[in-house]
């Protein structure tokens, strides 16, 4: 099944030539920034406008594999609770990516949590702004798609157990998550509540991530995805992390009162 764009021409350009063009204005030129074999990143899922430039800094820097697990939120309160689609292309104005439906089975066997559902997927942006970039940067790759909305802790957990061992038994696999961080509250608010969460991101420790976004109530809309990766790079023995960039949506817009923060980390 076709699984067409649901937010070209709002989150990005509709237009093939206009959306590579903005793509490539988020990056380095050619040979500028050295690129690093890793094992995962996390990168935000915003308007490009406000946050492409934090997830072109990460997605230049990675020598990606060619079959990409993307690991993203379910915003819309419909289909499964955690997500996963094995078959159909996804289509944006630059193409149809190809969901990997090998991969797909072999996550499916791997994690029964995971319900094959189209509903979850169809109108949720967090995977869908990843597929220009990764169009334009490794444009041979395959996918598997997987969207998690609010499930337990321990839901989690066993979601990323099941993805290390996805992770362990193909050193191909590349895991893609995404979340963006504090939202609506004022930029000094947001930085301050960003860096407790940065903090337990980097220390790759998912029990204190999710802890301290309940204690210090941080809106991280993607906080079950990174706890998933969180828990499945641990799992792979993942030492190497880095924060590559962080930007709040008032480095774009100027509005300091009402912002959104955006985090790129790379792993591996």
């Amino acid at each position: 099944m076709l699984r067409l764009p649901a937010v070209s021409g709002t989150f990005y350009p509709d237009n093939p030539t206009e959306l590579a063009r903005q793509i490539h204005s988020f990056l380095q030129p050619p040979g500028a920034q050295k690129k690093v074999s890793c094992r995962a990143c996390l990168v935000p899922h915003a308007g490009y406008m406000y946050s492409g430039h934090v997830a072109a800094a990460v997605y230049e820097r990675i020598q990606f594999p060619k079959r990409i697990i993307i690991l993203g939120v379910r915003h819309f309160p419909y289909g499964a609770e955690a997500a996963i689609l094995t078959e159909g292309p996804w289509r944006t104005p630059l193409g149809d990516a190809p969901v990997d439906s090998e991969l797909g089975a072999e996550i499916s066997r791997a994690c029964p949590l995971l319900g094959e559902d189209s509903v979850a997927h169809e109108r949720e942006h967090s995977l869908e702004v990843q597929i220009p970039f990764l169009q334009v940067l490794n444009p041979r790759f395959s996918f598997v798609p997987i969207a998690l909305g609010t499930i337990r802790f321990d839901e989690l957990v066993s979601i990323g157990e099941a993805l290390a061992r996805i992770l362990s038994s193909d050193s191909e696999v590349f895991l893609l998550a995404t979340s963006d961080f504090n939202h609506y509250e004022n930029d000094a608010t947001t930085r301050r509540k960003d860096r407790f969460a940065i903090e337990r991101i980097l220390q790759l420790d998912p029990r204190g991530l999710f802890d301290v976004c309940q204690k210090e109530k941080i809106s991280m809309c993607g906080l079950g995805p990174v706890v998933a990766a969180l828990t499945a790079l641990n799992h792979i023995g993942v030492e190497n992390r880095a924060l590559v960039k962080y930007a709040t949506s008032a480095d774009v817009s100027g509005n300091t009162n009402s912002v959104v923060g955006y985090g790129g980390f790379v792993f591996g």
